[in-house]
């Protein structure tokens, strides 16, 4: 699977975890030159409290649109240390 944004590979695995219909990259799969931490938060009731990443590719900023679960809840613990997109990112085979 790979992540695409802006004509950009943002992250590539053959091993990401599907959850809601969302793949959810493994951590070191991310390149991540194109990362950027934000300061947004939001909360699921199941997986728990979510962290996210801005991308930036080509000078062009997509704002948080890379989450993860630092500490996600027992029922969520098969995404700990992966990343899922959002906001125009395209994941394709």
């Amino acid at each position: 699977m790979k992540a695409l944004w802006n004509d950009t590979v943002l992250a590539e695995s053959n091993d990401t975890v599907v959850v809601e219909n969302n793949h959810y990259f493994p951590a070191d799969s991310l390149k991540s030159e194109f990362f950027e931490d934000s300061i947004a938060h939001t909360s699921c009731p199941w997986k728990g409290r979510a962290s996210y990443y801005s991308l930036r590719v080509n000078g062009e900023l997509n704002k948080d649109a890379a989450w993860f679960y630092p500490e996600p809840k027992d029922a969520a613990q098969q995404i700990k240390g992966h990343v899922a997109f959002w906001k125009g990112v395209k994941v394709v085979e």
